[in-house]
């Protein structure tokens, strides 16, 4: 049975006390039906879930954007590093360094632990690999091109001796 004809049946069967009827005719119980349908819903969550993935490397991309940032980046890729640790070869105050590291962490390239009044802050490489994995595209897409951009100028330039005349 199509949803269609599952909230005309609805309708059909509403008690006269069900409340106010929209302006279709179809009464306010039934308007998150389809929602809540199983093969929409399913469509609904893939939408929300890629979106959310496009979100993340939205975020990623952003953090990446800075080069302090990029620079704290490669500093925690050699270990754990203090805020401190972060914001001294910048030359930048704490409370900068820790606007860049909050960017960070909303993008979950790092992570912040905090021991007494010491913030330590830990690379999390698994956004990044989402990064690579969409870059990764791009330079195949690029490469093939390229190729076929190379080929064809070979193909229209005749091979040339050193001396400046054709090659026989």
């Amino acid at each position: 049975m199509s949803w269609h004809a599952t909230l005309a049946r609805l309708a059909r069967l509403r008690p006269a006390a069900a409340g106010p009827v929209q302006p279709f005719g179809i009464p306010d119980q039934c308007l998150t039906f389809q929602l809540t349908f199983r093969p929409l819903r399913l469509m609904f969550n893939h939408m929300v879930e890629s979106q959310c993935m496009a979100a993340d490397l939205d975020s990623v991309f952003h953090a990446l954007g800075d080069a302090t940032r990029r620079r704290m980046l490669r500093s925690l890729a050699e270990g754990p590093r203090s805020v401190g640790q972060l914001a001294e070869p910048c030359a930048m105050s704490l409370a900068a360094a820790s606007k860049h590291i909050r960017t960070l962490e909303a993008a979950g390239l790092i992570r912040r632990e905090v021991r007494g009044r010491t913030h330590l802050c830990r690379l999390e490489p698994t956004p990044l690999a989402g990064a690579h994995h969409w870059l990764a595209f791009y330079e195949a897409f690029w490469t093939r091109r390229l190729d076929v951009l190379d080929r064809l100028l070979r193909q229209a330039d005749p091979p040339t001796t050193p001396e400046g005349g054709e090659h026989t």
